[in-house]
């Protein structure tokens, strides 16, 4: 029985990129995933800055409220500072005014305080929107080379499953079920090349009366250890 190494070897080799060509798009998915989740990461930063922009507004006001009130009782005060008849409540009604004022100025520093840090906030707001345009941009086009690199593979694979079609038809069914009974077996890769008097897979050395059968190309040989097909390869000159 003709022996058909050279169709076994090109089913291999198809049947390798066929799995190489599966794996990496069933990798793509994750790959996008994680692009979407560093863009979300850049827009978080924005969204922060502006919470803190947010707050920092709130406090402002909360503070400016404050200073009304406090500014109102104040000058309540002051009315009531004619109205006084004794020295001790008039004493008292100035304690209060001077700890008013004091509160007011305590909280316009705040304030100012707080003003200033707006400015940096405003700063880190364009800071961060800046990157994250840069980085959807960045982001942006490397999904899109995925995406093209997904549909080159899918007409890569979907070509490959047609010419290994083609192929099957032309290999004797015996030898097409032992070798997908091996190829499954041995981590998909079925036929082993005997290189130097050993066989390339398992580094087995390989005995000469075998060596011999393999030159003759007549049967198929299984490696003594791997179980795989061996095939003679021919030096090099």
């Amino acid at each position: 029985m003709d022996i058909e190494f050279n169709k076994l070897i090109q089913l291999q080799d198809l049947d390798k990129e066929i799995i190489n060509t599966s794996l990496f798009l069933e990798g793509i998915p994750s790959k996008i995933e994680e692009i979407n989740k560093k863009i979300e990461q850049s827009a978080q930063v924005v969204t922060q800055a502006k919470e803190k922009m947010s707050q920092n507004q709130k406090k402002r006001r909360d503070l400016e409220s404050e200073v009304k009130d406090i500014k109102e009782k104040a000058s309540k005060y002051n009315l009531q500072l004619n109205d006084i008849k004794t020295n001790i409540e008039y004493s008292s009604l100035l304690k209060e005014i001077k700890e008013a004022q004091q509160k007011i100025d305590d909280q316009e520093e705040e304030i100012i305080s707080e003003m200033l840090s707006a400015d940096e906030i405003e700063d880190e707001i364009k800071t961060s929107e800046q990157k994250f345009k840069e980085a959807e941009e960045k982001y942006s086009k490397e999904k899109e080379i995925l995406e093209q690199m997904k549909n080159e593979s899918e007409l890569k694979k979907k070509e490959l499953i047609q010419d290994k079609e083609n192929l099957l038809p032309k290999i004797p069914a015996s030898q097409i079920s032992l070798y997908l009974k091996i190829f499954k077996k041995n981590n998909n890769i079925a036929l082993a090349p005997v290189k130097d008097d050993f066989c390339f897979m398992c580094h087995m050395r390989v005995r000469p009366q075998v060596l011999n059968e393999l030159k003759e190309k007549e049967k198929l040989i299984l490696c003594e250890n791997c179980g795989r097909i061996l095939y003679w390869l021919e030096k090099q000159p």
